[in-house]
């Protein structure tokens, strides 16, 4: 292994999105991975397009991972956790409250058997309240946590971000916990338990333009229209851009970019109250300007202008974008079997320490044997797991 956390050994009990993700991130910087599945395996594994077992989406949330499949219903799959337990740095779980406490290892019970295990928790309400019970998917986090409502649709309704921000903005904020809860450990030899919730993580992501404003308290200031109300796509010839003009600096380079010199050079329209107030003046001009030239024309005039723009790439597209191709955006890993898959690869560039995805994600219960191997188990004992139903794959 490579990366800042190469020798960090992380037992990962979660499924679906966040949790997996998260331990992903952490397999992609160094750290050791084991993914202890159930007989029946992650549901993931099954949803959406796939290749035997596993499905595109599984294989991003979970390469780079070992994997190990116990029925944790029997003595032998309880032996074999056990015993993860006292070889882990983490162990990250995303199960309803109270689940961990019902098998048998819950913190307390964690804590015991290794007391320097960092506990990772993540639930979609919390551990305690009023929806403790509830059952938890990212829709449903959107429509508590305020992101629906910052979606407008065309009728004036709630609508939601068509892809799962809740669960992968958790898996961030986990991720980012569990590296910082090992710096904590490192300096002062505490363990200590983890807990986030999906829509506390999904609240404070949403919270510095989607509820600025209802963030004064006393006196509040006069309302600013909702950021989403400031945004939009604007057609071009063959397609679609964005642009932006927060920055007097930034109105000044779109509009040279577009020919709208007098535009640039109006005093005027260079703060953003001017811009607000002659907003019907200058922006049926942009919008022709933009709608006169194809994409290409008008990546070339953001570049040589360093103004604020992009074009819009359909999802099939992205991975040949230029800065895409340049950036090495996008990677293959061989997963036997099934081909190449493509991936993005980790984001983060680390100069001393590269970080890299480590390899495929694992079929149901592929390193078995090999894991209870380096755990210490003897052959025959393996063997007896395996015909009693204990270990599968």
């Amino acid at each position: 292994m490579t990366g800042p956390l190469a020798g960090i050994k992380i037992i990962d009990l979660s499924q679906i999105v966040s949790g997996p993700m998260a331990a992903t991130m952490l397999a992609d910087q160094g750290a050791d991975v084991i993914k202890v599945e159930s007989p029946h395996g992650d549901p993931v594994r099954t949803l959406g397009p796939r290749k035997g077992d596993r499905s595109a989406m599984f294989i991003a949330v979970n390469r780079g991972k070992r994997g190990l499949a116990i029925d944790l219903k029997t003595r032998g799959g309880r032996t074999i956790l056990e015993r993860l337990i006292g070889w882990g740095d983490v162990l990250i779980e995303n199960f309803r409250p109270g689940t961990m406490e019902r098998l048998g290892f819950g913190h307390e019970r964690c804590a015991a058997l290794n007391p320097k295990l960092i506990f990772a928790s993540i639930t979609g309400f919390g551990q305690e309240g009023p929806y403790r019970n509830i059952r938890v998917y990212d829709p449903v986090v959107q429509a508590v946590g305020g992101i629906a409502a910052t979606q407008i649709d065309h009728k004036g309704q709630p609508s939601l971000v068509r892809t799962l921000v809740a669960d992968k903005v958790t898996a961030v904020t986990m991720a980012q916990a569990i590296t910082a809860a090992l710096f904590h450990r490192e300096r002062t030899g505490v363990a200590q338990r983890v807990d986030v919730a999906m829509v506390d993580a999904a609240i404070a992501f949403n919270w510095p333009e989607g509820m600025y404003n209802h963030s004064f308290l006393a006196e509040p200031p006069p309302a600013f229209p909702e950021y989403g109300a400031l945004s939009r796509l604007w057609p071009a010839a063959d397609g679609q851009v964005a642009i932006g003009m927060m920055q007097d600096v930034e109105f000044i380079a779109l509009a040279k970019s577009l020919g709208l010199d007098d535009l640039a050079s109006d005093t005027g329209l260079h703060s953003v109250g001017g811009r607000m107030a002659r907003q019907k003046e200058w922006a049926p001009r942009v919008a022709d300007a933009i709608a006169a030239r194809t994409l290409d024309a008008l990546m070339a005039g953001f570049i040589r202008e360093g103004a604020v723009g992009g074009r819009v790439n359909a999802v099939a597209d992205m991975p040949a974008d230029p800065q895409v191709v340049f950036n090495e955006t996008i990677i293959a890993i061989d997963h036997g079997d099934a081909g190449p898959v493509r991936a993005a690869r980790p984001p983060a560039r680390f100069a001393a320490s590269p970080a890299a995805a480590q390899g495929p994600a694992p079929t149901l219960g592929e390193h078995g044997r090999a894991i209870l191997a380096d755990l210490g188990f003897a052959d025959d004992m393996v063997a007896r797991f395996a015909e009693e139903g204990a270990l599968i794959g």
